[in-house]
């Protein structure tokens, strides 16, 4: 019998306003990542998305003055984190010094994620981050 080559995928969007700060994306991202059973198999990986999350919407608020598109896509093999500003800036990562108080957040979300890209689209940018579970934690199932 031939395997089933369909794509499953799962996912979420939400539109973060400058004002809702950074902790509204990370809480937003924990729920979602609960309902895949992350938490229970890999909270070290639940923390490197978190951070990742942070950063990439800290990104688009401080450096493009925009709002933050957060997407969150579990294809079965990968947690993408997709953040869209509309700068058409596309990020570089740089070395700080060890005086600066910022500018490592892509040196972070590189050390983090098993892979990043950012590319221009038609109304700014999208930096996407992937992380790749050791094993497929499918979406949690409660009891009743």
């Amino acid at each position: 019998m031939a395997k089933d080559s369909s794509l499953r995928a799962v996912g979420w969007a939400r539109s973060l306003p400058v004002s809702s700060g950074v902790k509204a994306a990370r809480d937003w991202t924990r729920e979602h990542l609960a309902t895949l059973s992350w938490a229970q198999r890999d909270p070290d990986l639940v923390d490197a998305v978190l951070l990742a999350v942070s950063e990439l919407v800290t990104n688009a608020h401080v450096h493009a003055h925009s709002a933050a598109q957060l997407i969150l896509t579990w294809d079965e093999e990968c947690l993408h984190v997709t953040v869209h500003d509309t700068s058409p800036q596309l990020p570089e990562q740089r070395d700080p010094g060890n005086a600066a108080q910022g500018g490592r957040g892509l040196l972070l979300v590189d050390a983090l994620a098993d892979r990043w890209e950012a590319y221009r689209c038609p109304r700014g940018k999208k930096v996407t981050v992937c992380f790749q579970a050791g094993a497929d934690p499918g979406p949690a199932h409660t009891q009743k």
